[in-house]
């Protein structure tokens, strides 16, 4: 009995799809990282924190793929729900019942403005302008919290898109902003920023880790990994 041709062919393919079966077959029970490794992360974090441990990540496990998708708290842990990431770093609270979670760092956030701007508190009172993430950004919520307890409101809210626009506009004498002090490191202009502290039970932000209930995969044990080693040698 001899193959044709196309007999011949059709062997090459049958050949080619069991190896990649069973190369996929051993991806899924294999407790070792490997394949695409999904992350969700707020603008802040995959800005400044992320970097030096993902580079970590990948040369240690240069065979996983990284992928980053970033968003406020409320969209990540709904795409984590979803199954569109596999893992997301969102500030608390994050609900226990639907997610495992581990504390990855812990932010400072201060309130920022020009240092041509009259110091914030006592007969000055609170700013005017503030300059803020959409809905859903923690630090966006801990400002609302602030002038709650306050009781004040801010005359002008205005809604941009990444921390350095923000400390820009800022700079300008545009208005305040709460943003996390990590990021105020980053900005080569910072010395001409004024910076307030926030009182004592308002002034830190716990960033944590999240992943569904009762499924840590190989990928996201190594990512956990990686980020405890980072930053107890930092």
């Amino acid at each position: 009995m001899v193959l044709t041709p196309a007999g011949r062919t059709l062997l090459e393919y049958a050949e080619r799809l069991l190896a990649l079966a069973e190369e996929a077959e051993n991806a899924l029970h294999s407790d070792k990282p490997t394949g695409v490794l999904r992350i969700g992360s707020m603008e802040s974090t995959a800005a400044v924190r992320l970097p030096g441990p993902l580079a970590l990540f990948s040369e240690r496990f240069p065979s996983v793929i990284l992928e980053m998708q970033t968003g406020n708290p409320v969209l990540l842990l709904d795409a984590l729900r979803q199954g569109e990431i596999d893992a997301a770093f969102v500030a608390e609270p994050v609900p226990e019942k639907r997610f495992d979670q581990m504390t990855a760092f812990t932010e400072t956030p201060v309130l920022v403005t020009s240092d041509k701007h009259a110091p914030i508190g006592g007969k000055n009172g609170c700013p005017r302008t503030v300059l803020v993430f959409e809905h859903g950004c923690p630090h966006r919520k801990l400002l609302e919290q602030w002038f709650a307890q306050q009781k004040d409101v801010p005359e002008r809210t205005i809604q941009m898109g990444s921390y350095h626009a923000m400390l820009g506009c800022v700079l300008a004498g545009m208005g305040a902003a709460l943003v996390p002090h990590s990021v105020i490191d980053t900005f080569p202009p910072a010395q001409r920023l004024q910076v307030t502290h926030l009182p004592e039970g308002s002034n830190t932000l716990r960033t944590v880790l999240a992943w569904p209930k009762g499924k840590l995969s190989p990928n996201v044990a190594a990512l956990r990994a990686v980020v405890e080693d980072h930053y107890d040698q930092a």
